[in-house]
């Protein structure tokens, strides 16, 4: 039975109208933003420097992002982004050491309460773009091996430990399964990307959950081995035959890995495309605080799917930075360059109805100041 969230999520009309008309506003070639206040932005006007730092599984497109941004839409200004894994950035987002942080899950109660304490105000979280977690193969013969989330958390805890496994061979007949070893390749740093797959493991592996849970970083069997961010996953995977691992869905893209389907709630093996994240995505019912998760997924959806969230505050900034957080952020979400960025990527951009809400609530950047 499926458990999709249930909270409710609406807004006022008037917030997503007037959310709505600034998109409206934006969403031409040069993309655009308020100052918090409903002023607009003139384009080539900002400068300054914002850093953020946080998850490796957005990497590859905030680079594309803050490149154009900075070469195209806003030249004086400068937006330098550390992919040093979610935990890094809930950490240093905490320890106020950057002007914002990144994670593939929001902060808890407690993080929000401790974000409060380091400026003397309220910080604030939301979603910017949708993504998958794949699971890659080193065998390119083994493209598309159907598994599920059983048998995936059986390899992780080193009871599945070949490929022609008989619980393996069920789901796969008539595919000629090597007989060699698995070798499970996790992340060996705190990260968004493995929040995002242990999450799915623990909601769907009874075992799973009372073993290992779900975080940022877990204490892993000694059979895995490691691999520092997506690239160091990519990388092990690809250098030792019989390799598995996980990764961003776009690191299996770029690096053109062989990747398996995942058996959904619905019972139906599918791979991870844009399309299945984007099916998965529109599964998730957001509430006004944007503390969500992509549980259950069926239909066309790919069931490993999660969001990445940015976190700010709204004080302690002096005004040049608010603006350009606030622009930049509006940018990423109201521009069409940004959003084919996202697609070219393999990452799935948010609908126009939950761009509107996101929007007012970026508006909220630097606005006790």
């Amino acid at each position: 039975m499926r458990k999709r969230l249930r909270v409710a999520a609406a807004v006022t009309a008037a917030v997503t109208a007037a959310a709505t008309l600034l998109i409206t506003g934006c969403a031409g070639g040069g993309g655009g933003g308020g100052d918090g206040q409903g002023a607009a932005v003139h384009r080539g006007s900002l400068s300054g420097r914002v850093e953020g730092s946080g998850a490796t599984f957005p990497g590859p497109l905030f680079d594309r992002w803050t490149a154009h941004y900075t070469g195209h839409v806003e030249t004086g200004a400068r937006v330098d982004y550390r992919a040093v894994g979610s935990g890094g950035g809930i950490e240093q987002f905490l320890a106020g050491t950057v002007d914002f942080g990144s994670s593939e899950r929001p902060l808890r109660p407690g993080e929000l309460d401790i974000a409060a304490d380091v400026r003397g105000c309220p910080a604030i979280q939301f979603p910017v773009v949708f993504g998958a977690v794949a699971l890659v193969l080193n065998d390119d013969a083994l493209d598309g091996l159907v598994l599920t989330a059983e048998v995936i958390a059986g390899i992780y805890d080193g009871r599945i430990t070949r490929y022609d496994d008989p619980a393996v061979a069920a789901l796969n007949p008539g595919l000629d399964l090597p007989a060699e070893p698995i070798v499970p390749v996790r992340r060996g740093d705190g990260s968004g990307t493995t929040y995002v797959f242990s999450h799915y493991l623990t909601t769907e592996v009874p075992f799973w959950a009372e073993r290992y849970a779900e975080g940022t970083d877990l204490d892993w069997h000694e059979a895995t081995l490691d691999g520092e961010g997506n690239e160091g996953v990519a990388a092990a995977v690809r250098e030792r035959p019989g390799g598995l691992g996980y990764v961003n869905q776009s690191f299996a893209l770029a690096e053109g890995l062989a990747t398996a389907r995942v058996v959904n709630e619905d019972g139906t093996p599918v791979a991870p495309t844009l399309e299945a994240t984007t099916a998965a995505s529109e599964e998730a019912e957001i509430p006004d605080d944007f503390q969500f998760a992509i549980d259950d997924i069926g239909g066309g959806g790919y069931p490993i799917t999660g969001a990445n969230w940015i976190f700010a505050h709204t004080c302690g900034y002096d005004d040049a930075t608010a603006a350009l957080l606030r622009d930049f952020w509006t940018w990423t979400l109201t521009d069409a360059t940004a959003d084919r960025h996202a697609a070219e990527l393999g990452y799935a951009p948010m609908g126009r109805e939950l761009k509107a809400r996101v929007v007012e609530e970026i508006g909220r950047v630097g606005e006790a100041d």
